[in-house]
């Protein structure tokens, strides 16, 4: 059990029980102008996409050795520069927070966010944002120290929590702990490295985020990994999607069809290494996925091999969950296709 502290915070932790999970700043009407509502045109003519993504989560958007992103979120990114310029490698990626990612997006600074961004309604409707297709299903919970004797949630009553601001997180906290009857002491850390060397430095007895960055930052930030674990509760829903402005329908549709291009190639077994060669498929879906038959590329405004691209350069879906996930131990889940149990359902293409 978690030995219940005095809660120094528990005024803060009764104001953040009643927040809305978006901090008001992302909710005021941005002061500079988003870009023209040809979200297309404006990328095509700068030559590069800019990309939101998170400042530093393993497997999803971090950096490598050599300075160069790499992840789930990452390869989104890529995707869409694929489809748009035939080149993956078209794209700047702008590091963002909680507290920054809706801002930058309003604002015009990013043309898409890929960041674990969940869909809410709150955002969906208040926030002039446009949430495109699911390619992340996830859920939060907890980290904590084995020692502590903690088998659940519900033995951190009184525990001290380490948070990220502005975030969905936040409100999903402090409506766990309201609707158990239990108090909390947040301790508010923006950046998610920041969030675990607090926890590790001892200022929180348990750290709480969406399961799959809990197990990524467990298995590759945290020094002796087998002294942690993960609780078995899941608090909420957190399904991750793309996010574009409100205005643009075609952006809209090009970021989600990039996404479901990536899941109908797993579906259909279009490889990064055998693209080329199911060119010659007979299936007519495989040949309307590459660009051999029908004109689904021009109805976007993009080549005919747009999908190809893609899947050529940067993979399906299996293909960019195995490069970036399954390394770091996270199970596939209820991120298999539907066919195999999972949710992915990707619309048909035809």
């Amino acid at each position: 059990m978690i030995a219940r502290r005095p809660l120094i915070l528990s005024g803060f932790a009764l104001m953040l029980a009643a927040a809305d999970p978006v901090p008001a700043s992302a909710q005021t009407t941005p002061t500079t102008a988003p870009p023209s509502a040809n979200t297309l045109a404006v990328v095509q003519a700068r030559g590069v996409l800019n990309c939101g993504v998170n400042a530093g989560v393993p497997g999803f958007a971090v950096p490598d050795s050599a300075g160069v992103y790499r992840g789930l979120d990452v390869d989104i990114c890529r995707a869409l520069a694929a489809a748009i310029f035939g080149d993956a490698d078209k794209v700047s990626y702008r590091a963002v927070t909680g507290l920054t990612r809706f801002p930058a997006l309003q604002s015009g600074e990013i043309d898409v966010l890929t960041m674990e961004v969940t869909w809410t309604f709150g955002r969906d409707a208040g926030l002039n944002v446009n949430y495109t297709a699911i390619n992340y299903y996830d859920g939060q919970g907890f980290l904590v120290r084995r020692s502590s004797g903690a088998r659940s949630a519900r033995d951190l009553d009184g525990a001290t929590i380490c948070v990220n601001p502005g975030s969905a997180t936040e409100l999903n906290l402090a409506d766990y702990f309201r609707q158990h009857g239990m108090q909390f002491a947040p301790v508010i850390i923006e950046t998610g490295a920041d969030l675990v060397r607090a926890y590790l430095s001892g200022r929180c007895d348990a750290l709480t985020s969406d399961r799959g960055l809990l197990g990524a930052r467990l298995h590759s930030s945290i020094p002796n990994p087998s002294e942690h674990v993960i609780l078995p509760d899941v608090i909420s829903k957190e399904p991750y999607s793309p996010v574009v402005r409100h205005g643009d329908d075609r952006w809209a549709d090009i970021v989600r069809w990039t996404v479901w291009a990536m899941q109908e190639a797993e579906e259909y077994g279009v490889t990064s290494a055998n693209a080329e060669a199911m060119r010659s498929s007979s299936n007519p879906t495989v040949q309307r996925l590459l660009g051999v038959t029908g004109d689904f590329g021009p109805m976007l405004g993009l080549r005919p091999n747009w999908a190809y691209d893609i899947v050529r350069q940067v993979g399906n879906y299996a293909e960019s969950y195995d490069r970036n996930l399954a390394p770091l131990g996270l199970e596939r889940g209820a991120n298999r296709l539907w066919r195999d149990g999972g949710l992915l359902y990707p619309p048909p293409f035809r």
